[in-house]
Parts: C-alpha cells; structure tokens; sequence
C-alpha cells in the first residue's frame, strides 16, 4: 500500500473519530447508553433484540438505528417492540459510519432513553474499524459459523466489552467446539465477559440483561 493511501485511510479515520466525539458527547449530554452490536449477518442481532427490548422496557425506554445494506425488514420487525426505531441503509457500504449515527440521532428523541442499540451492517471486518459514538461494543458469534471464527477474525473480537455465542441450542446439533472458543478469547480479549445465549429457548438472556443494567448503572453513577 503506497503512502498516499495510507493518508487517504488515515484521515477518513480521523474525520469518522470527530463526529463519533460529537455523537458521544450528545449522547452523554441526555444520559443515554449506545451499544454498537457487531457480527457476521445471521448471527442474531434482531432476534437478540426482540428479546432484550421487551425485557427492559418499559422501565427502560430503547431506541434502535438499525444498519443494513438495503430494506426495513428488521427495523420492521422491531417497531412495536422499542420506543423508537429508525433504519439506516448504506446502499453498497459494509458498515456503518459516524455520520451515518449522527444523521440517525437526529431523527430520535433522544431524552428519557434509557438505551440506544446500534445494529451494524452484518461483517467481521469493517465495522471494528469505524467508532459510531457508541459507549459499548458487543460481539456476537452464532453456532452456525463455526468455531474457529474468533481466531480468524480477532479484529472483531479484541475490542468488544461483551462477546455473545449465540444459537447455543445448536450446539448440540452442529460439530461445534465451544472450549475452542474460550482458548481463543484467553488470548485475544481475557476481559470481556461471554454469555453464551439462545433467543429461541431464552437461555442466558437472564445474564445478558444483568450485564446491560449493570452497565446502564455505571454509567449513571459516573455521569
């Protein structure tokens, strides 16, 4: 890669950090939390949400941006369950970006949130790259894609706050090493929690909620 490139990189990097600053701090400003779910498409993002929503509201309102390549299936899906929900289509783009967020927050009322989920465009790769203004990164691997994933993908993995196997209930049906996946994680992320969970049967939704109050109460002790 030449060096021009590199600076091209660099200061789309650089001009993303800015507006993920502005995100950050309006977000900060009316006491919402931003979680930015990160995975591969089909690993259960939506699925996650439809459980988590309902379990938190209405005690503690939600809003969605839900980022996708085309369509509102899942924003669809998810609008009679979150206090607000708006989609954000990227056309060709494999992730979302801070501008993108940015223009999603302007079409929420954001006061009395108590979460804003970000779903981002389904990809291992790009969207680790991008800071949306979120305050939590949560990764998700499904069962389906294998064990070998978090070793093959650690760009995904190494930052994330929170690593959910999802389709745990798969397990027992798809050769799927699950020890494979804690080696791996001891080496690349040793500090982020894993909950393994399966929206289908409901297990581990229990510690899943218990870690997003968890974190909504640390961050409304330190604001």
């Amino acid at each position: 890669m030449s060096d021009v490139k590199i600076n091209v990189i660099e200061n789309v990097l650089q001009a993303n950090d800015a507006v993920a600053r502005e995100n950050r701090r309006r977000l900060d400003a009316v006491g919402v939390l931003a979680i930015n779910l990160m995975s591969a498409p089909g690993s259960g993002k939506t699925s996650l949400l439809e459980k988590t929503i309902p379990a938190l509201t209405p005690s503690q309102p939600c809003a969605v941006l839900v980022g996708d390549l085309q369509t509102t299936r899942d924003a669809e899906r998810l609008a009679g369950m979150a206090a607000q929900v708006t989609q954000i289509n990227t056309g060709s783009g494999c992730h979302l970006t801070a501008a993108q967020v940015s223009a999603g927050l302007d079409s929420l009322k954001l006061k009395g949130l108590d979460f804003l989920f970000i779903e981002n465009v389904g990809n291992m790769v790009c969207p680790a790259a991008f800071d949306l203004g979120e305050h939590l990164r949560v990764a998700l691997l499904s069962v389906p894609e294998g064990d070998d994933k978090v070793a093959k993908y650690p760009t995904l993995f190494q930052p994330a706050d929170a690593i959910l196997l999802t389709k745990v209930d798969l397990i027992g049906v798809l050769d799927f090493q699950r020890q494979r996946v804690y080696e791996d994680l001891s080496r690349i992320n040793a500090r982020a929690p894993l909950i393994e969970l399966s929206a289908k049967t409901g297990l581990g939704l229990d510690r899943w909620l218990t870690w997003l109050r968890e974190q909504r109460q640390a961050r409304v002790v330190t604001s």
